[in-house]
């Protein structure tokens, strides 16, 4: 899958390299077939899914 002149990381590693990059669509693609999401969100190259990392946000003020 990878074109790499030396081999990729292994797909438990935590630095495979970015191959393809749509910031317009908010993904990118990695050397090992994973997929990134700019939510934080990744589907892995096993078929697991990692949910997106978001933080609590806090209560809008209300205007009284």
């Amino acid at each position: 899958m990878c074109a790499h002149r030396t081999s990729c990381p292994r797909t438990d590693s935590p630095t495979p390299h970015v191959v393809a990059a749509h910031p317009e669509q908010g993904w990118s693609l990695l050397c090992d077939g994973g997929i990134v999401f700019d939510d934080t969100g990744a589907l892995l190259p096993d078929g697991r899914v990692v949910a997106p990392h978001r933080l609590p946000t806090e209560a809008p003020a209300v205007a009284a």
